[in-house]
């Protein structure tokens, strides 16, 4: 099979590329492992912030881009660093504007993104290995199949099969730290007025454990109904045990979140970051969102910083420079901005997780006791 551009990896960021390359044209195909679209859960909402937004916008043809906007949570709401108790220790507020960050669920943006490509998923085709092949690119498939492409694009995840010959020595950093996801329905949440709209990350009396919460209220009706998405962050050994027992010491609005959770819904990760890389040995092929830049759950920068590659890398490739030449801008900017949101998150996620005793009293004890009640 000879196309001209193959993405491997049907996630966000690998969907908004061919979506953005489709506008111009390009013969694009994405090769993705699952046997259909929606054969596992691949993580509830999303923020998408400015840049997600803006990526989205430059991607996506304008009926589409508008329709998820429309299904997406109303933009502007509070963020809360909370106590174990859900005293606020300091809260941060986000003023509702059409570019400010907004709520949308995965699932409904997948399929938003899958809209029109029609006939160039592939599904039970995953890629496991690329090399050169001429002036073109081969790459190959678990099913025995090749594929040879002008060019490839890996967004095949943290645990992508083609970083190691695209980015040599970039595989992604264990941080000992995981997270246990799950989702409640909105109605058996029983969320206060108070956290309408607001994310809380509720920290733990023990550094290395805190409990991040959200409502995510879409903007018209979806058959799966509003939802509280929940996660549960630990030190990577206790990633197995029952999120139940992991939430006892917290206040009982998150013990009812996870005890009324999807009984099939949760999910468990491990937290890795990516390194930098250093050489590109194939000219004619580069990677993308996490399959480059695995990052910690912390501010919000994983999906959006994916998307703007998505967008960043489809405009550069149909601007009509050289392939090599756009690849190479593409690379000098991505590893600018988006190592900067790894280390951004990183940092925050050890200064709220494994901080200093003193940081850590003073977030949980000290200004907790500054504010009034916000959840008796």
């Amino acid at each position: 099979m000879a196309i001209e551009v193959a993405v491997a990896g049907a996630g966000l960021a690998g969907l908004c590329l061919a979506q953005r390359l489709r506008r111009d044209g390009v013969d694009v195909h994405v090769f993705e492992r699952d046997p259909g679209p929606f054969g596992r859960r691949q993580g509830y909402r999303i923020t998408v912030d400015g840049d997600g937004l803006a990526a989205l916008r430059a991607s996506l043809p304008a009926h589409l881009f508008e329709r998820a906007v429309a299904v997406a949570g109303a933009p502007g709401g509070y963020f809360r660093f909370t106590d174990s108790r859900l005293r606020d220790a300091f809260k941060l507020t986000f003023a509702p504007t059409d570019e400010s960050g907004r709520q949308m669920d995965r699932q409904v943006l997948r399929a938003i993104l899958l809209t029109g490509l029609e006939g160039r998923v592939h599904y039970g085709r995953e890629a496991v290995g690329v090399s050169p092949d001429g002036e073109r690119v081969a790459v190959r498939c678990a099913d025995g199949s090749t594929v040879e492409a002008a060019l490839v694009v890996a967004a095949d995840g943290v645990g992508s099969a083609l970083r190691s010959s695209i980015a040599p020595g970039t595989e992604p950093l264990d941080t000992a730290a995981a997270g246990i996801y799950g989702r409640t329905p909105l109605a058996k949440a029983d969320l206060p007025a108070a956290l309408d709209k607001s994310g809380v990350l509720a920290l733990g009396d023990r550094p290395g454990r805190a409990v991040f919460f959200t409502a995510m209220r879409f903007g018209e009706p979806q058959p799966e109904g509003d939802y509280v998405m929940w996660g549960v962050v630990v030190p990577a050994g206790e990633s197995d045990r029952d999120p139940a027992g992991l939430v006892e010491g917290f206040h009982p609005l998150i013990r009812r979140l996870v005890d009324n959770a999807d009984p099939d819904a949760t999910v468990r990760t491990r937290f890795a970051v990516g390194r930098r890389p250093t050489a590109w040995p194939l000219p004619r092929a580069t990677v993308i969102g996490d399959a480059i830049h695995a990052m910690p759950p912390f501010g919000a920068h994983g999906g959006n910083t994916a998307l703007r590659d998505a967008a960043l890398l489809g405009g550069l490739l149909t601007d009509g420079r050289p392939v090599e030449e756009a690849l190479a801008d593409y690379q000098q900017q991505m590893v600018s901005y988006a190592f900067k949101a790894v280390d951004t998150a990183e940092a925050m996620m050890r200064r709220l997780t494994s901080g200093g005793r003193l940081a850590h009293l003073v977030l949980t004890r000290v200004l907790p006791r500054l504010h009034r009640v916000t959840v008796p």
